[in-house]
């Protein structure tokens, strides 16, 4: 996952108290803060900027800080800085606004070593207020960052909030373990944190969802898609955690899929949160017996207000796949361009159009600009792709240097599944074989470069995955070549 999708999700509101709501909720023809408040919670999110908006432009600075909150959504750039200047000019007087800009600027792309500092001092200053959230991005901040922190020790920090008896600390010892890339073998201790914080921590319903996925303990999944479904009818449970927890039943990296309780989980979610539609939609393609070509389509069009990311990332792999419409690389190219810049999938399918010349022509150098953000994004076929295209040089020079960098990269990769493509394998094989003694010093180097740099990115990714405890939208691999 990506410090985009981080940013997003860190920052959506529970609840934005703001007294003079219940006053303005009465008279006629002014904007509601409460009816912004729902419309955000239920995923409606024109609604709920369209009241924030009329709100903020009166002076509130609670629904200032509910439209930068929107605005870290969109995961935009442009967007992400008017809501740091929001956050910032709010904080004064809005402990809440200060809360928000340290998670900010704590999971801030390429942050300024004065702004991590910054971040550290706020989310301090947050906690002891009794802001929530606030010290599990500050332990982002601590893993991230080391450098930053040299006096920090991350474990012996999550020590000591575990011995005061902090709540959060728990959540931060399991961003550390997907941090260092030991989930898997804490498997027990995630359980057992996210089995006492249950109750007060609804994310935990998605941590222990992908244990017992990952260990295939079918009985106790479906006791906790149970206690689940009853939380969620008496408003214990948020419907973005329900559909959190139906993506990862239907991941089939994550254990034995179970797309008809996915689809139950999401067809009651929906209800309430738009933006099920577009995992409903996602579920069906995935699984065809579930539904039919005119139901998915409709479920596009149900949820795409709510979640138009993801939504035009779907469009972009129907019209580029052809397996339920006439495949349109036009199309395709159109969706999914707007899916960016929050999909990383969107630039690896358009790295592959332009790649395979599917619009006319072969295009190397947007196929290059494309894979390689999603390569580097963490799309695991993007590697492959860029070796397949240095290696042939369709539309370019070969670049025997470069095709052994990615696809060295693309076979650590798919080592790491547990069925690793042959072809893969068999292509890394081959331009090692191929590749000039010569060059082999230069190409041991940069691979070496673009490795260390990949695992910094990883790092924030683990951490975001842990932080708001949401999976990636699920995407085959492209077996086509």
């Amino acid at each position: 996952m990506s410090v985009a999708d981080t940013l997003r999700h860190l920052h959506r509101p529970a609840v934005l108290g703001l007294a003079v709501a219940f006053a303005l909720a009465g008279c006629a023809g002014l904007p509601d803060q409460r009816l912004a408040q729902e419309a955000m919670k239920n995923g409606n999110v024109a609604l709920a900027q369209k009241n924030y908006q009329q709100l903020a432009d009166l002076g509130y600075a609670d629904a200032q800080v509910g439209l930068a909150d929107i605005w870290v959504e969109s995961g935009d750039p442009a967007q992400l800085a008017k809501a740091e200047a929001t956050y910032r000019a709010a904080a004064p007087t809005s402990p809440r606004a200060a809360a928000r800009l340290g998670k900010l600027l704590a999971a801030k792309p390429n942050s300024t070593e004065a702004e991590r500092h910054e971040a550290e001092g706020l989310l301090k200053n947050s906690f002891a207020s009794g802001e929530g959230g606030t010290l599990m991005s500050l332990a982002l901040l601590y893993i991230q960052y080391p450098q930053s922190f040299p006096k920090v020790n991350a474990q012996q920090k999550i020590n000591e909030w575990k011995a005061a008896g902090y709540p959060e600390a728990g959540l931060a010892q399991i961003i550390l373990y997907r941090v260092q890339n030991t989930y898997d073998q804490n498997l027990a201790e995630v359980e057992r944190i996210c089995k006492a914080a249950l109750d007060t921590t609804d994310l935990c319903y998605v941590e222990l969802a992908t244990v017992y996925q990952k260990q295939n303990r079918t009985d106790d999944q479906a006791a906790l898609v149970k206690r689940l479904q009853d939380s969620f009818a008496v408003g214990r449970v948020q419907p973005n955690r329900v559909d959190a927890v139906a993506r990862i039943l239907a991941n089939p990296d994550l254990g034995t899929p179970d797309p008809k309780t996915a689809q139950a989980l999401l067809e009651s979610a929906s209800g309430t949160y738009p933006g099920a539609y577009i995992s409903l939609a996602q579920l069906q393609y995935d699984y065809p017996d579930l539904g039919d070509t005119d139901q998915l389509m409709g479920y596009i069009d149900k949820g795409h207000d709510a979640d138009p990311s993801r939504a035009e990332l779907l469009l972009g792999k129907i019209y580029y796949e052809g397996k339920v419409v006439l495949p349109d690389a036009a199309k395709s190219e159109e969706h999914l361009k707007k899916a960016l810049p929050d999909q990383v999938s969107a630039y690896y399918y358009l790295g592959q159009i332009y790649r395979r010349g599917y619009l006319g022509m072969v295009e190397p150098q947007k196929a290059v600009d494309n894979l390689l953000v999603a390569a580097r994004r963490g799309q695991i076929s993007a590697d492959f792709a860029l070796a397949q295209l240095y290696f042939n040089g369709r539309g370019t020079l070969p670049n025997p240097v470069n095709a052994y960098v990615f696809s060295q990269l693309a076979k650590n990769q798919a080592m790491l599944q547990p069925q690793p493509r042959q072809e893969v394998l068999d292509l890394a094989k081959t331009i090692e074989e191929q590749l000039p003694p010569q060059m082999r010093a230069q190409a041991q180097q940069l691979l070496q470069q673009e490795t260390a740099a990949r695992g910094a990115v990883s790092g924030q990714d683990n951490a975001a995955v842990a932080l708001h405890a949401l999976p990636e939208t699920a995407v085959g691999e492209d077996q086509s070549l």
